[in-house]
């Protein structure tokens, strides 16, 4: 039995349907669910900005934006009556699979739920693939959850660009 649910989560469509199939997991078991944030500010780096903009500025607004995903989640949750904590991430220093096994360690969690896009060829190979990173070196269970047609076709961020994979860790709902 599952009785903790790491869900890393930004708020798209497809990191949604991840975080539903978590909460319905966790209202058959029992489980918590702690929600995982990753401040990418590498993602937004161009080299335009001046250091002071992007450390005063640019950072601190990630966070705020992380903070309010995480709450928006977090509300989600709570009102399908499952315990829930939120984790936000802001390390340049470190990947998503880097910082979602950590939360594993640190939290003991035995399941990873996780939004997928299903790309594959060209697509994953442009956008990188998170989950695939996530399946491959998750020290538990991964649940991947595949978007549905009308978010799959929505031009995705980068900062949820995954894959949908098979492996011994990984599980397609």
């Amino acid at each position: 039995m599952y009785q903790r649910i790491l869900v890393p989560y930004d708020g798209s469509a497809t990191s949604s349907r991840g975080l539903d199939e978590a909460i319905r997991l966790a209202n058959l078991t029992g489980a918590s669910v702690r929600l995982l944030h990753m401040v990418d500010a590498l993602l937004f780096a161009t080299g335009f900005e001046t250091a002071t903009a992007y450390v005063g500025e640019i950072i601190p607004f990630m966070r705020q934006a992380g903070e309010s995903i995480l709450q928006e989640g977090k509300a989600r949750v709570e009102n399908a009556g499952v315990k829930v904590d939120t984790v936000l991430v802001d390390s340049v220093a470190v990947r998503l699979f880097e910082a979602v096994n950590d939360q594993v360690a640190a939290w003991n969690a035995d399941l990873i739920v996780i939004g997928t896009h299903g790309r594959r060829g060209v697509g994953r190979l442009l956008l990188g693939s998170d989950a695939e990173q996530i399946v491959r070196t998750a020290p538990v269970p991964v649940l991947l959850v595949r978007a549905t047609e009308a978010s799959a076709t929505v031009p995705a961020k980068a900062s949820d660009a995954v894959s949908g994979v098979t492996d011994k860790n990984a599980v397609a709902a």
